[in-house]
């Protein structure tokens, strides 16, 4: 069974301003997935139509087969959620408000409670109006994951955490997907994305426009190429030009003293042609990071500025 399914969803705010074009996903249970995408992109808009705190203008959302507005409270049970911007009740001690939130959900959940506290670093003695951001975030992720839910979505969740607290989320959850839990994120940390998850849907302008598992993202035709010359030769001042003028395929050159680095994508032949002719000493030929497709496919810049909000 699949955890969620989105098809062909719109949100139309109304005087030109869309949220979401036409989304349309499968994320599978027990499995990790990102949600990534530029800001405006329909990211944040998508997961609060899943959490029905917002209502589709047309298209349908399931969580585990049942429909979100029609069938809300049993789509909704078991499901976890961290927002992106952390309210809490004010004045209210931490361990309190754990409790308070706790009584939410069947099951006596209060040995996860006390792990998670542990694992996060958490003072429960603490107040919530005298925490900091990152604080309230681990609030948020503590309160989501205790009732050990069935799916947790999460909204940005390392927005204002450290990169301990960060490594410590992403390894708490794959433990969690390992026992069956079903992990659907959105971020804009690509590098986070792409140790973590098992699949990644890209969303720009409302729409989905890449979605498959990290590796074969990579594969997308895209190689980065670092190539090292002679102090004092002309090699890199040639393929500089091969690369710009005659080299289709080439993005995102950039040149460092004797070193030249460049995003290609095409066949491989003409690419080690221009490279033996301008005689480097080293040549690397990698496969390029999440991160290199995402900014040279989705970046706004070359999408072009649009009236989508989050």
């Amino acid at each position: 069974m699949n955890a969620i399914e989105i098809q062909s969803l719109r949100k139309d705010y109304g005087h030109g301003r869309i949220g979401v074009e036409d989304i349309t996903l499968e994320v599978p249970s027990g499995t990790i997935v990102g949600f990534i995408g530029p800001n405006g992109a329909g990211k944040t808009t998508t997961i609060r139509v899943l959490l029905g705190l917002l209502a589709p203008t047309s298209g349908s959302a399931r969580l585990f087969g049942h429909d979100v507005r029609t069938d809300g409270p049993r789509a909704r049970a078991g499901i976890g959620y961290v927002p992106g911007e952390t309210n809490l009740y004010p004045s209210m001690k931490v361990g309190d408000l754990l409790a308070y939130l706790a009584k939410f959900h069947p099951g006596d959940h209060r040995a996860r409670r006390r792990e998670l506290v542990e694992l996060f670093e958490l003072d429960l003695d603490a107040t919530t109006t005298d925490l900091s951001v990152g604080n309230k975030k681990k609030v948020a992720i503590v309160a989501a994951l205790e009732p050990a839910p069935r799916l947790v979505i999460l909204d940005e969740p390392t927005s204002g955490l450290d990169p301990i607290v960060r490594a410590r989320l992403f390894d708490r959850l794959r433990d969690e997907v390992a026992r069956g839990t079903t992990v659907f994120f959105s971020s804009h940390a690509l590098g986070e994305v792409e140790a973590t998850c098992e699949r990644v849907a890209i969303v720009n302008r409302g729409r989905v426009v890449a979605y498959d598992d990290v590796a074969a993202l990579r594969r997308r035709a895209m190689r980065r190429v670092h190539a090292t010359f002679a102090e004092g030769g002309t090699g890199g001042d040639a393929l500089t030009g091969l690369a710009s003028r005659r080299l289709d395929g080439v993005e995102s050159l950039e040149r460092h003293g004797t070193s030249i680095t460049f995003l290609y994508r095409g066949p491989i032949p003409p690419l080690l042609d221009a490279l033996a002719a301008a005689s480097p000493t080293d040549v690397r030929i990698e496969e390029a990071s999440l991160e290199d497709v995402f900014l040279a496919d989705f970046a706004p810049e070359r999408t072009g500025a649009h009236h989508h909000v989050a």
